[in-house]
């Protein structure tokens, strides 16, 4: 599995991605064949934690990199009462800053997404944050960095 995704990643071409451009920001674009009726958010994590993250996780949806981050897909709302470590980034709509992150993992159930519970707990531990939730009450999102 790590080895196809740097496979993917090396070999990743410049063009042909059918991503959406809004403003400064990239809309990762699934796979037709996956279902995302939960919607979608991308949590990002700097690419030093890429692959420790999918060697640990229990499940892995679909997965988008560049240079600089893992794009892990997350159903949306899945910030919601998490405070995510201050070195992610949390994309509403899978709408990503800069770049053009490419798919290098594709899960083979049919639905795209990590859970974000595992998720956020691993990168957490990654990052040696302890983890917190919010209190109930507004969403709150990291801001973007």
């Amino acid at each position: 599995m790590l080895r196809s995704a740097l496979s993917r990643l090396r070999s990743a071409h410049r063009g042909g991605t059918p991503e959406e451009a809004r403003g400064d920001r990239v809309r990762l674009a699934l796979p037709p064949s996956m279902s995302a009726t939960l919607g979608c958010d991308a949590v990002g994590v700097p690419a030093r934690h890429g692959f420790r993250l999918m060697s640990h996780l229990p499940r892995t949806g679909c997965v988008f990199a560049d240079a600089d981050r893992w794009w892990w897909i997350v159903p949306a709302g899945s910030d919601l009462d998490l405070d995510w470590p201050e070195q992610v980034t949390y994309a509403r709509d899978a709408a990503v800053p800069g770049g053009r992150p490419r798919l290098i993992h594709s899960p083979d159930a049919l639905t795209p997404y990590t859970p974000p519970i595992p998720l956020f707990l691993m990168v957490c531990q990654v990052t040696g944050v302890a983890p917190s939730w919010a209190a109930p009450g507004p969403r709150s999102v990291v801001a973007s960095g």
